[in-house]
């Protein structure tokens, strides 16, 4: 597959989720390729930081994933309830990045 559709990306979120215990809020919108192809982008809004983390493939026909948080322009301060909430956010993104380099890698 040389690029993962929103309808695409949205089935295996789905799968994901239904994997998973609790609420998981994930989007996918839609990212125009070179050539104008839908690509995808999954965008995990985090609720404990004034951030997103988005992910997407390496490169076009790519199995590996990349992860970005959006840079922001004021600190941050947290408690440690809050830290750790965020934490757990944070691991459910890293989870869905390899669940998605997973799906990616069987082509």
């Amino acid at each position: 597959m040389d690029f993962r559709s929103k309808e695409v990306l949205e089935q295996w979120l789905e799968d994901f989720r239904s994997s998973r215990e609790g609420g998981i809020l994930v989007n996918v919108i839609i990212q125009d390729g070179t050539d104008g192809a839908d690509t995808g982008l999954v965008v995990v809004p985090l609720r404990n930081a004034p951030t997103d983390v988005y992910m997407q493939p390496v490169g076009i026909g790519e199995s590996r994933w990349t992860v970005t948080l959006n840079a922001r322009a004021e600190d941050v301060e947290l408690d440690s309830a809050q830290l750790h909430a965020l934490a757990s956010e944070l691991e459910v993104a890293a989870s869905l990045c390899s669940y998605l380099q997973e799906r990616s890698a069987e082509g």
